[in-house]
C-alpha cells in the first residue's frame, strides 16, 4: 500500500480514475454482493434508531448549527483548544500539511527510543500516510481496530469509513488471518472457523500482547472541546480505550474541524453519530481524555492539529460546509454509487459521497477531477447526513471548477457541449437532429433499446441501458393533433 504527496494531501498511488475503477469494480460480483449485504444492514439499523427520536431533526438542525457557527469562528476555538490543552498538562504542535505532520509524529516516537506504535482506527492518520512514513524511519504501527487489522493483514486498503474491511466476507477474513497473523506477531489458532465469534477471540489474543508492551500510542480523534482541552474519541471494540489508557505516550493526530466549543455541544453529537453511523443509540465505549493526570493513563499527551487543505476549503463558501462532517458514514451507506462500486473506486482515503467533495478541495481539484462526477445526484447522502451537509450542492459546485479548467480545451465534453448549443438555439436544426435522431433509433435498436451507440458515443452507452428515440418527436406530434385543430 503507497501514496503519493501533492502540494495539499495524500493520495493513493497508482488508483485510476474514477470512472476506469467503477468499471473493473462493477465486474466483481463477490464485491457487490459483500456491499450490498452490509450497507442494507447498517442502512436499515440507522433508520430504525433515527426513528425512535421525535426531535432527530430537531438534533440534525443543531448540529448543523454547531458546526457552521464553529467553522466561522474557527481560529478563535483553536486558539482556545490550545490554551486549554496546555493548561491541562499536554502539548499541542501544528502541522501545515501531511509532511510536517509526519516530521513531528515521527520525532515523537523517536524521543521515546521506541520502534513500535499501537494505532486507533484514524482516517486523518491515513490522510497523510503516517504508517508509511513511520515505517520509512524503522518504526512499526500495529492497527488495533479489528476492521483496520484485516485491512493491515492484506497489505490492503480501507473502503468503507466505519468498516474499512466492509469489501471483505468473513471466509476471505479466515483465510487472510491463517495466512498473515503469524507474519505480525501472535499466529491464528490452528483450525480456525469463520464464525464472527472465533474470528473476533484471534484478533483479541493477537493484539494483547502487543496491548500490553507498547509504551506508544497514535490515535485520531472524533471530538475535541474548546473550553477544557478534553479530546474524545468514540468505537465499538475498546480496543481504541486500550491504546488510551496503558502507553507512556499518546499522541493524536486531529484535523482543525474536529474542535466544538464546549461539553454541551458534544451532548447532541453523541445522539447524531451512533445512530447515524452503526444505527446504536450509544457507542459501546466513548473516551475522553484532558490532557495528563499523575498515576492515570499517559504520561504525556501530544495533540497535533493538522491543516493539510482545510484551510483553504474553509476558505470556499459552498465548499466549506464538507468540514463539519462528523465521519459517520451515513452517506456511503445510501449512495448507489458506493453500494455497487465499493470505496477503492474512489482512489482516496475518504470514499463516497463525501470523499467525493473533501478529497478533491483537500488536494486540489486539478487531482481528483472525476470525483465529484462520482454520484447520480439523487441527494439521498444529503438526506441522511446527521450535520445536514449539502452534498449534491457542493458535487456541482466542484464538477464546475473542473469544467472551467479544461474550458477552452478541445475536450470531448467540450464540444460535445458547443455541438448541443448550436443544435438547440437553431430550430430547424434541432428538428433535423430530432428526426436523424429517430430514424437512428429504427436501424440501432431492438427490442425498444439501443444495446451500443456508435464512436465516442459508446461511453455513455457501455455503461447505460439506453432507450431507443420515440419515432415521432412531440413538435411533430403537435402540428398533427393540435396545430390543425385550432
Amino acid at each position: 500500500m503507497t501514496s503519493t504527496h501533492h502540494d495539499r494531501g495524500v493520495v493513493w498511488l497508482g488508483s485510476p480514475s474514477f470512472p476506469a475503477a467503477a468499471r473493473s469494480a462493477l465486474k466483481d460480483t463477490q464485491l457487490r454482493a459483500n456491499l450490498k449485504r452490509a450497507t442494507t444492514t447498517i442502512r436499515d439499523k440507522r433508520i430504525a434508531a433515527a426513528a425512535e427520536l421525535d426531535d432527530w431533526e430537531d438534533l440534525r438542525a443543531a448540529g448543523a448549527a454547531i458546526k457552521q457557527q464553529t467553522l466561522r469562528h474557527l481560529d478563535h476555538y483553536l486558539e482556545r483548544l490550545e490554551e486549554s490543552v496546555t493548561a491541562a498538562g499536554g502539548t499541542v504542535h501544528w502541522a501545515s500539511d501531511a509532511a510536517e505532520a509526519n516530521r513531528i509524529v515521527t520525532a515523537l516516537v523517536q524521543a521515546t527510543g521506541e520502534r513500535e506504535v499501537v494505532k486507533i482506527k484514524s482516517m486523518t492518520t491515513q490522510e497523510i500516510a503516517l504508517n508509511e512514513h513511520l515505517a520509512e524511519a524503522g518504526i512499526t504501527a500495529y492497527e488495533t481496530d479489528l476492521a483496520e487489522l484485516i485491512v493491515q493483514l492484506g497489505d490492503d486498503r480501507p473502503s468503507h469509513i466505519l468498516v474499512p474491511a466492509i469489501h471483505k466476507n468473513r471466509t476471505e477474513i479466515r483465510d487472510l488471518f491463517t495466512a498473515e497473523m503469524a507474519r505480525w506477531g501472535q499466529p491464528a489458532p490452528a483450525n480456525l472457523g469463520d464464525d464472527p465469534r472465533e474470528l473476533a477471540e484471534a484478533a483479541r489474543l493477537h493484539l494483547r500482547t502487543k496491548f500490553l508492551t507498547a509504551k506508544v500510542a497514535v490515535s485520531g480523534a472524533n471530538f475535541a472541546i474548546a473550553d477544557t482541552g478534553t479530546v474524545v474519541v468514540v468505537e465499538s471494540e475498546g480496543n481504541g480505550r486500550m491504546c488510551l489508557t496503558l502507553p507512556d505516550t499518546l499522541i493524536t493526530v486531529m484535523g482543525l474541524e474536529k474542535v466544538i466549543p464546549t461539553w454541551a455541544d458534544l451532548e447532541v453529537f453523541l445522539q447524531l453519530l451512533p445512530r447515524s453511523s452503526t444505527g446504536e443509540r450509544m457507542n459501546p465505549y466513548t473516551s475522553t481524555w484532558t490532557g495528563t493526570t499523575e498515576g492515570d493513563g499517559p504520561r504525556q499527551f501530544h495533540l497535533v492539529l493538522l491543516d493539510n487543505g482545510r484551510t483553504d476549503t474553509l476558505a470556499d463558501e459552498v465548499g466549506r460546509q464538507v468540514l463539519g462532517c462528523i465521519r459517520c458514514s451515513a452517506c456511503l451507506n445510501v449512495c448507489p454509487v458506493f453500494e455497487r462500486t465499493g470505496g477503492h473506486a474512489y482512489g482516496s482515503v475518504y470514499p463516497g459521497p463525501i470523499g467525493a467533495v473533501l478529497t478533491p478541495q483537500l488536494i486540489g481539484v486539478e487531482h481528483a477531477s472525476t470525483l465529484p462526477f462520482a454520484s447520480t445526484l439523487c441527494g439521498a447522502c444529503y438526506d441522511a447526513c446527521p450535520v445536514k451537509i449539502n452534498i449534491p450542492e457542493v458535487l456541482t459546485h466542484l464538477r464546475a471548477h473542473a469544467v472551467d479548467a479544461k474550458r477552452g480545451s478541445l475536450s470531448p465534453e467540450t464540444l460535445a457541449m458547443k455541438a448541443a448549443a448550436t443544435v438547440l438555439d437553431a430550430p430547424r436544426l434541432h428538428s433535423v437532429a430530432q428526426k436523424a435522431a429517430a430514424l437512428s433509433g429504427r436501424v440501432l435498436a431492438r427490442d425498444g433499446w439501443i444495446g451500443r451507440l456508435p464512436g465516442p458515443l459508446h461511453g455513455w452507452s457501455d455503461t447505460r441501458d439506453t432507450p431507443a428515440p420515440p419515432t415521432e418527436s412531440f413538435r411533430t406530434w403537435w402540428r398533427k393533433n393540435r396545430e390543425g385543430n385550432r
